[in-house]
């Protein structure tokens, strides 16, 4: 049912030559300018505040202006990123960009990045839905661990607003648009140093009918909305998220009181809470914006993390775990040490 997951390996090889780690150097975000609350929505659809609120603890979304496209986000969140870090774009070696709403079938979104920023190298989009930061940050991280790549920005940028079937109050409401980014470069792996402990990934082919879009390229008899079976999505999340936490845990010795901060994908409040309560994690040590944004799938990691760190919460030395659960259904975490 599920795929092997890629632990930790050791500091040092036989031979005594130090490995390699991804250290988080820059954090961005992006989220478009218009703000969307709960009673404007209730002004079109048959909701209300207090429904919403209640349900999800939602209670605003960004939604994306004609300009603000997946790339154009993706950008911008970038640029930040990369300010932040001190690198530049012309020493970029891999845009990896988690996204189910690219621009076009192809070329890829993340090539329109890279044109952008002006970076080389290389450049593609990752689709796992809502875990399509989580599993960026895990190709870039192997990537980096074996030398094919120095520097790499993962990005995760979403515009949600323009899947949406506006008749199904059940998801309409959940979802909103923006985008996040994280710049990795290589360091050494030693017991102390900061970045990427692990990464672990997890798919379920079976589940994918409960959480979907009902369209493609290829399939121009359908309309392209999002269908979610929000029950059946919600009685396997909090199981299968707190399973992949304790698993990246258990690859590093690690116990759940080690954990400084929990960064989940911000699907639904009480989702979030529910791991965060299954797992021992305080609830002041637990960030959370998904009243403000909303669900905007692959890009909530980053958008959270973002603000985190920028907001002066997220410290350097500190274990901060990371992860999500989307349509496929995929899962996964990342435990990183800042």
């Amino acid at each position: 049912m599920t795929a092997p997951s890629r632990g930790t390996p050791e500091p040092f090889k036989s031979d005594g030559i130090m490995r390699t780690r991804s250290i988080l150097a820059g954090v961005g975000a992006y989220l478009p300018e218009r703000v969307v609350t709960n009673d404007e929505l209730a002004s079109r659809v048959d909701t209300s505040d207090a429904w919403i609120n209640e349900r999800t603890g939602i209670r605003q979304r960004h939604f994306a202006a004609p300009h603000e496209t997946c790339a154009f986000m993706g950008t911008e969140a970038a640029r930040i990123a990369l300010s932040r870090a001190g690198i530049n774009a012309a020493d970029v070696d891999a845009i990896i960009l988690g996204t189910t709403t690219p621009d076009q079938a192809f070329p890829a979104t993340a090539t329109r990045v890279q044109a952008a920023l002006g970076t080389s190298g290389f450049a593609f989009d990752l689709s796992a839905a809502c875990s399509g930061f989580i599993y960026g940050l895990s190709v870039a991280d192997a990537m980096m661990r074996t030398g094919q790549i120095k520097t790499a920005l993962v990005i995760g940028s979403e515009v949600y607003s323009r899947i949406l079937n506006w008749d199904d109050r059940g998801t309409c409401v959940l979802f909103g648009d923006g985008a996040g980014a994280v710049v990795l470069k290589a360091g050494p792996a030693t017991d102390t140093a900061p970045g990427i402990l692990s990464t672990h990934l997890h798919s379920d082919g079976k589940l994918g009918d409960i959480l979907y879009v009902d369209g493609a390229v290829g399939r121009h008899d359908m309309p392209g909305h999002l269908v979610m079976h929000g029950r059946e999505v919600f009685r396997h999340a909090v199981g299968l998220m707190s399973g992949v936490v304790d698993e990246a845990l258990a690859a590093n010795n690690l116990a759940r009181t080690d954990i400084d901060w929990l960064v989940p994908h911000q699907a639904n409040r009480r989702i979030i809470e529910g791991v965060g309560k299954k797992l021992g994690v305080p609830e002041d040590h637990v960030v959370i914006t998904v009243d403000r944004h909303a669900n905007t799938s692959a890009a909530s990691i980053p958008l959270a993390l973002n603000e985190a760190v920028t907001d002066g919460r997220i410290k350097p030395g500190q274990l901060v775990l990371m992860e999500a659960l989307g349509g496929g259904l995929t899962w996964g975490s990342a435990l990183v040490r800042m």
